[in-house]
């Protein structure tokens, strides 16, 4: 059974979160004898052009000025989204952090310009044999995910399990876990410009009446995605075993890293931050919440969502806590040990 850390604040002082946040962290490090390495990564999601519920940047600070002190320097670490938006690429995905706040600290895009870099995690798991992780992740041993617990479509929730498959993965590691199966392209769209077909590291894409992808050679990078022009090549959603691929990417994920996860059960939306639009809560807000097991957290984070607030729509997510405790991410059985604010 994991101890998971819990403080209750149902406020909207986003100091006040971030001073909790870091007592969380404490706590959690004087109780695993966790020792910082000099440099340390922190995960979060800068929010989409629109959204207005994400965690705002400073959520975040009380964790880097004291990381500071220490003498630890911290970055933000993050990987371009899978869908055309204002995070599809480094440049404009640094751009949307900047304007949303994220200026505290250096901006890593751990996948590239286009979301190409990766490295290839073996795990040998029912769905997945090797998980393409965004390449400058392998270049730390520890991190600090911090997640926002809220909706998502297709997982039911987002949190850290989210935060690790689909916020570590580069853009085919995402695709493999969407679908498995090379981008789609949409004929009335495709100009047959021949941008994708140049860019194209493996000979996949030819142009003839549209681009046309060779499923044989397709390695799932989806890079075409993002140098499309036309966004006339588009992700398939909702593959098969969506749910358990999750899982098996943030066991890739994780793997021999050594991470502290914080979760803030605030804004709880129906989709998630990459929603590039306004969107109201569907419940109150709880607290902040941190462990070292991402499953015991997602699990006690979604428990006392339904405790709370009665609310189920989230529930389809527990397939994928179950398929990460079979394969050995972490335990679904917790204690919650309850701290106070200062």
């Amino acid at each position: 059974m994991q101890k998971v850390y819990f403080i209750k604040n149902p406020g909207t002082d986003y100091n006040q979160l971030s001073k909790d946040a870091l007592i969380l962290l404490k706590k959690v490090v004087a109780e695993t004898d966790h020792h910082f390495e000099k440099e340390v990564p922190i995960k979060v999601h800068f929010g989409e052009k629109g959204n207005k519920t994400f965690m705002p940047a400073t959520s975040y600070d009380a964790i880097i000025s004291y990381l500071q002190e220490e003498g630890i320097s911290p970055s933000y670490i993050e990987t371009n989204v899978l869908y055309r938006g204002a995070r599809t690429t480094k440049d404009i995905h640094i751009e949307t952090a900047k304007d949303h706040g994220f200026t505290q600290i250096p901006i890593i895009i751990a996948d590239g310009d286009t979301g190409t870099e990766y490295n290839e995690i073996e795990i040998n798991k029912d769905y997945i044999d090797k998980c393409k992780i965004g390449k400058a992740y392998g270049d730390y041993n520890q991190f600090i995910v911090m997640s926002h617990f809220k909706g998502h479509v297709e997982a039911g929730f987002g949190g850290a399990l989210k935060q690790l498959a689909m916020g570590f993965a580069a853009r085919g590691g995402k695709l493999d876990q969407h679908s498995g199966i090379s981008p789609n392209v949409i004929a009335e769209k495709c100009i047959t410009c021949g941008i994708c077909e140049t860019k194209c590291d493996f000979d996949a894409i030819h142009t003839e009446d549209i681009a046309i992808i060779n499923d044989e050679k397709c390695v799932g990078c989806a890079g075409c995605i993002a140098v499309c022009p036309q966004g006339a090549i588009l992700n398939a959603w909702g593959g098969s075993h969506f749910l358990e691929k999750l899982a098996e990417y943030a066991y890739g994920a994780a793997k021999d890293k050594d991470i502290i996860y914080i979760t803030f059960i605030h804004n709880i939306t129906k989709a998630c931050d990459c929603a590039g639009q306004v969107m109201k809560p569907i419940a109150e807000n709880i607290g902040v919440l941190a462990a070292k097991d991402p499953v015991a957290l997602d699990t006690a984070c979604l428990d006392l969502l339904q405790k709370n607030s009665g609310e189920k729509l989230f529930e389809k997510g527990r397939a994928t806590l179950e398929h990460a405790e079979k394969i050995g991410l972490g335990t679904r059985e917790y204690e919650i040990v309850q701290m106070d604010m200062e």
